[in-house]
């Protein structure tokens, strides 16, 4: 019965035309948009608008939320599930937008937890996904990095990838795969890459993913995705085996979508 109601709701929704407006927006922004062909436009047209409908949006910080900045993020999440389930962020329900950096506050310990390590104090954040909770972004990452994919960074890549990670209800840099062979890729592939990267930023020397990846194996996924959609072609030219399961999850090949189309 749920099911034929969402189905349902979400026929109501696509009953209207996608507005002429908000496809500019995503012309306009997202270059990614350009190597789609006219089928996976129309895919993601359809999901932006179910994903616009069913999520609360709150603007946070004196924010006034506009079509431009729903569309925009909602557009990046999307093209993430372009060739998933579109059910895939079911865990999300709100997402709360902040005009600029904000600032965590400090988690307090728990009245039965004893602290084995020191407790986070504040920090600046540019996008948190909560577990269980909603997505935190700030505007002006989100901004500055839909303009400059040349540079590997995407918060709302990142963000939404923990969300995808923590489908299975926990958060460990694995998100739900198909097969136990798919499991033993992954975790093969993944441990190697990620064991790499912690001995060459332990050791100072350049890496192509960005340091943030070696905080853990959650990250460590975050930060992957963040570049097999903004620098494929490099990434599967550095980690082509990296590149490979991510490719097989998300089941897109963004690396031939870029050589097979270069922009001008």
């Amino acid at each position: 019965m749920w099911h034929w109601f969402r189905d349902y709701r979400r026929r109501k929704i696509l009953a209207t035309p996608f507005p002429s407006e908000w496809e500019r927006h995503i012309q306009d922004n997202i270059q990614y948009y350009q190597h789609l062909d006219d089928d996976e436009k129309k895919r993601l047209q359809d999901l932006v608008q179910i994903f616009i409908a069913e999520k609360d949006w709150l603007g946070c910080n004196g924010l006034e939320l506009t079509d431009k900045i729903r569309v925009i993020i909602a557009a990046h999440a999307c093209i993430m599930i372009l060739a998933l389930p579109n059910d895939y962020y079911r865990n999300v329900n709100s997402i709360y937008v902040y005009p600029t950096t904000v600032v965590s506050p400090e988690r307090p310990i728990g009245f039965f937890e004893i602290a084995t390590a020191p407790v986070r104090g504040p920090m600046p954040i540019l996008g948190e996904a909560q577990h269980r909770g909603p997505v935190l972004l700030v505007w002006d990452a989100v901004k500055r990095e839909t303009r400059h994919p040349e540079h590997g960074h995407n918060v709302v890549y990142h963000e939404f990838a923990h969300k995808l990670d923590m489908l299975d209800g926990s958060a460990d840099g694995t998100p739900p795969l198909a097969t136990a062979e798919e499991y033993q890729r992954w975790s093969e592939v993944c441990s190697r890459e990620y064991e790499e990267l912690c001995d060459k930023v332990d050791h100072g020397e350049p890496t192509f993913l960005d340091s943030y990846g070696s905080t853990d194996e959650t990250e460590f996924f975050a930060v992957a995705t963040e570049y097999f959609f903004t620098r494929p072609g490099e990434m599967k030219h550095h980690h082509p085996n990296l590149y490979r399961v991510l490719q097989d999850f998300y089941r897109q090949d963004p690396a031939r979508k870029v050589l097979a189309s270069p922009l001008p």
